[in-house]
């Protein structure tokens, strides 16, 4: 058996109601739909949630796991929520907020106007670090990485955005020949 399927979700806080195979959870934070394969059967007991595969097929056996993670996420989500810092290194690179939008400077001839998905929320509490918070983790991962890609850390001088807890391998930079 699958390992991280045959765990138990607690709901501890959160309703969760299934309907054919759409589930949704409701939590202090907010409300997250998602529709799962039929062939997995999801099992509600009180506080208990389990996902239950039929047999041992292999693409059976990928999605059980896949799907016990999925649901353990949303809980999390509209139970906690997610959050990801990220950091911007470089002389005269900065971000702030305009309205609900992200303005920033990165060196480039323009400044980057970011509007993000009305389920996330963007804090910028220092010119130089970002937060993005919200309570779908697929969506607050995909939000940091498009921040990210508008200029990747390089490995010469770090200059760039990189996440809070990002190590950036150095390169030594070119020396003269003596």
């Amino acid at each position: 058996m699958s390992r991280v399927g045959k765990k138990i979700v607690e709901l501890k806080g959160v309703t969760v109601t299934h309907k054919d195979n759409l589930l949704t959870v409701k939590g202090k934070m907010g409300e997250l739909q998602k529709s799962f394969d039929p062939r997995l059967s999801i099992e509600i007991n009180g506080e208990e949630l389990q996902v239950k595969r039929p047999n041992d097929q292999k693409e059976i056996r990928a999605l059980h796991g896949l799907t016990r993670a999925l649901i353990q996420n949303m809980v999390t989500g509209v139970s906690d929520g997610y959050s990801k810092k990220l950091d911007i290194v470089g002389v005269g690179y900065r971000a702030e907020l305009k309205g609900e939008n992200l303005l920033m400077v990165l060196g480039y001839s323009h400044p980057i106007y970011f509007i993000p998905p009305k389920e996330i929320k963007i804090e910028v509490p220092t010119p130089t670090s970002i937060i993005v918070s919200g309570i779908d983790k697929e969506l607050v991962g995909l939000v940091s990485a498009k921040i990210r890609s508008f200029r990747k850390p390089e490995p010469y001088k770090g200059k760039g955005i990189k996440y809070t807890d990002e190590i950036i391998t150095r390169k030594a930079g070119k020396t003269a020949a003596g």
